[in-house]
């Protein structure tokens, strides 16, 4: 599983950072998915490999502007070249009267279908062929939500001893009986392919949460995930100052409740302006301080086109 962010500043953009919007794909999968699309999105997509004619579905986490007002113009983009396929679009109620309202305003017509599916509804629907998605409510000043992605199948490995003890010649049927396909051999012999499979791997999960001063609300979903990314506007420090009025987490507090929940990787994003990346009164080092003082895992800062590979082993490596 592959992660690429397009945007990692909260609120208003900087020099070296646009607003939120993180892509999702499977490895070697020709389709791709987007969480959340600021403005500007579209500048970030053309400096990476992702094209709008294989974004499969979008998942909005919630309707403040930095994160869901690029929406119509990728949408409109994607028109513009000929897009035939259906999107699908997931996030809150409003959503879908809030993009309606502007494509009716604008004249915006476009040649492929919108699949709006509402996020009380995304457990029952099969929005992707590989990954299976849910949500889970998150604390903010509007509805806020987290999505979870958690690889739909796994691969399974032949057990060759017991192939061998079995007396199955290789050939065609190992690779019938891998597929999980029940064969017949040559001298009559009914092979059922379950008993010759290797127990799978546990499929790998990644939480991609929206904005969220409740980090505990993930708790009992983060337990069971490889990588948690969430965002950590603030250090203590300023969040103590700025107040509780605008509903986001601090460093520690995301790292104290990744560490509860023993998720072996962690990526912060959705930084506040004033922290800049290297020199000022105040840089991303004091983020990325105050989260190793509680968490002891694989930690990362995110950074605007930065990429990660989630391995099969659930181990984290920033691939650019």
């Amino acid at each position: 599983m592959e992660i690429q962010f397009l945007g990692t500043s909260s609120g208003v953009p900087t020099r070296s950072r646009n607003m939120t919007a993180i892509a999702i794909r499977t490895r070697g999968a020709r389709h791709w998915s987007l969480v959340d699309c600021a403005e500007g999105t579209q500048h970030r997509l053309l400096r990476s490999n992702l094209s709008p004619m294989s974004l499969r579905a979008i998942f909005i986490t919630h309707l403040h502007g930095d994160h869901c007002y690029g929406l119509p113009g990728l949408l409109a983009s994607a028109g513009m070249l000929n897009r035939s396929e259906p999107m699908a679009i997931v996030g809150p109620p409003p959503l879908r009267g809030m993009i309606e309202c502007i494509m009716e305003a604008t004249q915006l017509s476009l040649p492929y279908a919108i699949e709006w599916v509402a996020v009380d509804a995304l457990a029952h629907t099969d929005i992707l062929p590989d990954l299976r998605v849910r949500a889970t409510k998150l604390s903010h000043r509007i509805d806020s939500y987290g999505y979870s992605f958690t690889e739909a199948a796994v691969e399974r490995k032949l057990d060759i001893d017991k192939l061998k003890l079995g007396g199955i010649p290789s050939g065609p049927a190992w690779g019938e009986i891998q597929q999980g396909r029940d064969v017949v051999l040559p001298d009559g012999r009914a092979v059922v392919a379950e008993q010759y499979l290797a127990p799978p791997r546990r499929s790998r999960k990644v939480i991609i949460a929206g904005d969220n001063d409740t980090p505990e609300l993930l708790a009992l979903e983060a337990a069971s995930a490889d990588l948690l990314v969430h965002e950590a506007t603030y250090t203590e420090a300023i969040l103590r100052k700025v107040g509780p009025g605008p509903q986001h987490s601090s460093a520690a507090m995301v790292a104290r409740v990744a560490q509860q929940a023993q998720v072996p990787n962690l990526i912060l994003t959705h930084f506040s302006p004033r922290y800049q990346d290297r020199e000022g009164p105040l840089t991303l080092d004091d983020i990325e301080r105050e989260a190793r003082e509680h968490y002891t895992g694989t930690l990362a800062l995110a950074r605007d086109l930065a990429s990660y590979e989630l391995r099969k082993d659930g181990s984290m490596h920033q691939l650019n």
